[in-house]
């Protein structure tokens, strides 16, 4: 199992489990997950890494921020955690929720992230994503983001179902391990636990606004890869494409959002290899 520490950042203490030793590689989860999303893969890359797998803030265990949601902030969370570990550089691998810090730790500190693999995301309203799009975001955005927590109104009490519906769907109707579901639904259960997730949506609007400004002022110069599968597909590597200077991408089969549950073997055989083109410096 890994080690369980927490570290405070930025304003507040993030949950974040450890594992492993050599070059570091940073793993940031989306919604609903926490660390725990990482189970899966965490074994394979701990035997040639130092994986440093947090709960976002808000998320899981880590502080119940009031503030703080937006990808900049969340990038900053990232950026502190590395240097409070003693971190000068990582591999940084983000999915969903954890894509857009990802990509702007990447874009703004390129000396701190050596590699960057994103999943199933999309990065606010860069152009490439409009077949995606074309019948509105998903239906969910919306509800998360409505005023006067509407949202955590109408789901305390009902968390255990609304949880197994994304987990369902997230892998095709298959689901997830017994244990790591069960750790996902009581990180989201409480009022106070869905309005910190909920937040996350709340502030796509300032997120968008980052992640445009930052690729007016920037390229992204680091290797990136872009992975899709159900529902994103290739569309974030679309909206990469044009501002990244050394860009792969793939599209995993048969393979739910949730990728790092659903196939994680598909997963490793695409990451490792990515992983080992880095230098062997260790962070």
């Amino acid at each position: 199992m890994p080690e369980l520490r927490r570290i405070p950042v930025n304003g507040v203490e993030l949950n974040v489990a450890l594992a492993g030793s050599g070059p570091a590689v940073l793993l940031l989860h989306g919604f609903p997950h926490t660390w725990e999303l990482w189970t899966e893969v965490m074994a394979d890359l701990s035997g040639r890494y130092r994986v440093i797998a947090p709960d976002l803030r808000g998320f899981g265990a880590s502080s119940r921020a009031v503030s703080g949601y937006d990808a900049g902030t969340l990038a900053e969370d990232a950026a502190e955690l590395l240097t409070a570990l003693g971190v000068s550089s990582a591999a940084v691998v983000g999915i969903d929720a954890g894509t857009p810090p990802a990509f702007l730790l990447a874009l703004r500190r390129p000396g701190l992230v050596r590699r960057l693999v994103v999943m199933e995301s999309l990065l606010g309203r860069l152009p490439g994503a409009e077949d995606f799009l074309v019948d509105g975001p998903p239906w969910w955005f919306g509800f998360h983001s409505a005023a006067h927590g509407l949202a955590e109104t109408v789901l305390e009490g009902h968390e255990v179902a609304y949880i197994d519906w994304f987990l369902r769907a997230g892998t095709l109707g298959d689901g997830v391990p017994p244990a790591v579901r069960d750790a996902f639904v009581c990180a989201y259960t409480g009022r106070q636990a869905l309005s910190c997730a909920f937040s996350y949506y709340r502030a796509l609007p300032e997120s968008s606004v980052q992640i445009e400004q930052a690729v007016t002022a920037a390229r992204l110069t680091v290797p990136t890869m872009a992975l899709g599968a159900r529902p994103v597909g290739a569309a974030l590597e679309r909206q990469l494409r044009p501002v990244t200077d050394d860009l792969t991408g793939h599209v995993i089969e048969d393979c739910g959002h949730i990728i790092p549950l659903h196939r994680p073997r598909a997963l490793l055989t695409l990451l490792l290899p990515f992983l080992a083109g880095e230098d062997d410096r260790a962070a």
